[in-house]
């Protein structure tokens, strides 16, 4: 047994101001890390900050490895603060904590263990038993909720979900002709177009698309796109195909599809998901164990009404992304933003848990956890 137990109470004063730190470095990997998790580490060593390091995108080096090499001799006998369990295991990179052991490190601060099982305490114990000193928990629900699409994919092997809408104060997202331009205002809508770049993939149903005909580009990266569409009637013309690499688009449909449009569709590199059914429709729980396999982690639903509706019938959402611009439309007939729950009380209806308010232009835009 190693002579060193972690313990929340051996936390330090500077801990907190540290590993705050260490989480503002994870944030710069938001978007870009995806399948790994984000993380940050800052080295101390008497007092002083001598290197700083995150995860800049899957495959190169971990934060820990990062800072390491540019603290390099200087690392040993320095505290270490890293937002994440150091990994134990080979994956596309060496075991981060053998590098932590082998730079002589005299304590490591970690904020939260690593829920991958291949790693799981494996990494806190290793460090124990070569000597070093561990502090586990620092920060721990900052870094969980910075993490909470990392945690569900690697725990239940899902894709953690944000379901994105933009209506009016009476909850209408377009007349009844189908007009929808513009319910927010500008800066809303580049507000919405930006955090398209924090998602693996964008999801849509084919109405979205018949209608409006959207690119679903991300302004920094290549997202991947998704599209509901169970007998396959979507253009191949459509406007998304355009300018994306192999794989980039994902047609989830149904035996229901033609197998020569599905034929032509994997010749231009298109990804097709034949689903199962359920009440009619693209089963979505089926479909996104599939997506979690294929490495994506973390989904957008961009619409529409239907689909949001399906999507939190079936309890896929994590969290709701509301923006509401200070209009009333007043009819009956104008397209909700979320349809098909078919919930009859008020005290039946599902509620949520306002996480922030903020100001964009003249609207609001709310994020709601389940």
């Amino acid at each position: 047994m190693s002579m060193w137990k972690s313990s929340r109470k051996e936390s330090m004063p500077d801990d907190i101001l540290y590993m705050r730190r260490a989480l503002q470095l994870a944030g710069k990997g938001r978007g870009l890390v995806s399948p790994n998790p984000m993380v940050g580490c800052v080295i101390v060593k008497a007092g002083n900050v001598i290197a700083e390091g995150w995860h800049k995108a899957c495959g190169q080096d971990h934060a820990e490895v990062d800072a390491l090499k540019q603290a390099g001799a200087k690392a040993s006998g320095a505290t270490v603060y890293i937002t994440l369990e150091p990994c134990a295991h080979w994956g596309r990179t060496p075991p981060c904590v053998d590098a932590l052991i082998e730079a002589g490190v005299r304590r490591v601060v970690i904020a939260m263990t690593d829920p991958n099982p291949l790693t799981n305490g494996k990494s806190v114990e290793k460090l124990n038993e070569a000597g070093i000193k561990t502090t586990v928990g620092v920060c721990q629900d900052d870094a969980r909720a910075m993490n909470a699409a990392f945690i569900k994919h690697m725990t239940l092997k899902m894709p953690f979900v944000v379901a994105k809408t933009a209506q009016t104060l009476d909850g209408k997202i377009g007349g009844r002709t189908g007009d929808s331009r513009w319910i927010t205002s500008v800066e809303a809508r580049a507000f919405a177009r930006n955090r398209r770049n924090e998602f693996d993939a964008i999801l849509v149903g084919k109405n979205t698309v018949l209608a409006d005909d959207p690119g679903l580009d991300a302004p920094g990266k290549d997202i991947k796109k998704i599209v509901l569409d169970s007998r396959l009637v979507i253009s191949e013309r459509a406007k998304l195909f355009g300018g994306t690499e192999s794989g980039q688009v994902i047609l989830a449909t149904t035996v229901k599809a033609p197998q020569a449009k599905i034929r032509r569709l994997l010749k231009r590199g298109v990804s097709v998901i034949v689903c199962p059914e359920k009440d009619g429709r693209i089963d979505l729980k089926a479909l996104f164990k599939e997506l979690a396999k294929k490495e994506i982690s973390s989904i957008l639903i961009e619409g529409g009404a239907a689909v949001i509706g399906s999507a939190l019938k079936a309890g896929l959402v994590d969290e709701l992304n509301v923006y509401i611009a200070p209009k009333i439309l007043g009819d009956e007939k104008a397209r909700s933003s979320v349809v098909g729950l078919d919930i009859l009380k008020v005290t039946q209806a599902k509620v949520f848990r306002v996480s922030a308010v903020e100001r964009l232009g003249m609207d609001l835009f709310l994020t709601l956890k389940v």
